[in-house]
């Protein structure tokens, strides 16, 4: 989002504080990539992602996108800015601020210009070193309780996929799934990955 008045802008917010919105995160200049999960600041590290896990979120995005054409579901890919309102959707009263690797919506409402409000249908986390707790325990437990349907943890390093998909409001798990194995979507109808063909250049 463009911000008007650059005088305005806040370069490090308090990373110990805890109560922080959305409003105060449009006020935030920062150079990298920024997540607000409950009112708490976490910055991914400036350095680039490696090279693998651009590779295989591009591909997997391509995929999704791919098939999506012509349905009424979009895929987006981050920085894509997803917030998931509790009670309210004044953006002082949204405490959390995610960028999923890949998301998808079907409900087109919850789309604006400054990306989702609401729990995409399904999302998609790329696991890197620097952010497995962040995506195994923090990120599952604001999408669990937001209600994404549908949570696929890709790791680069096993080639393995898990699935999370919501049951009366609690996530439940497929097995880790690796090359040899097809991974299917139950929020995307039709749509599969073969997970030897995605891992075979990584």
């Amino acid at each position: 989002m463009e911000k008007e008045d650059k005088s305005s802008l806040v370069k490090e917010p308090d990373l110990s504080y805890g109560n922080y919105t959305y409003a105060d995160y449009l006020t935030w200049e920062m150079e990298e990539m920024t997540e607000l999960i409950k009112g708490k600041v976490f910055k991914k590290a400036a350095a680039a992602a490696r090279r693998i896990h651009q590779w295989l979120t591009g591909n997997l995005y391509t995929e999704m996108n791919l098939f999506l054409r012509g349905k009424k579901c979009q895929a987006y890919i981050a920085p894509f800015d997803v917030r998931l309102p509790v009670k309210s959707k004044r953006d002082d009263q949204i405490h959390t601020v995610v960028q999923p690797d890949i998301c998808v919506v079907c409900d087109l409402e919850k789309l604006d210009e400054r990306g989702c409000v609401g729990a995409p249908d399904l999302v998609v986390e790329v696991l890197s070193a620097g952010n497995k707790q962040m995506e195994l325990q923090r990120k599952y437990e604001v999408y669990e309780e937001s209600g994404v349907k549908e949570y696929w943890i890709v790791d680069p390093e096993g080639k393995t996929v898990l699935i999370y998909t919501l049951t009366q409001g609690k996530y439940s798990a497929s097995r880790w799934m690796t090359v040899g194995d097809v991974a299917i979507s139950s929020v995307i109808k039709g749509f599969e990955l073969d997970l030897e063909e995605y891992f075979k250049e990584a």
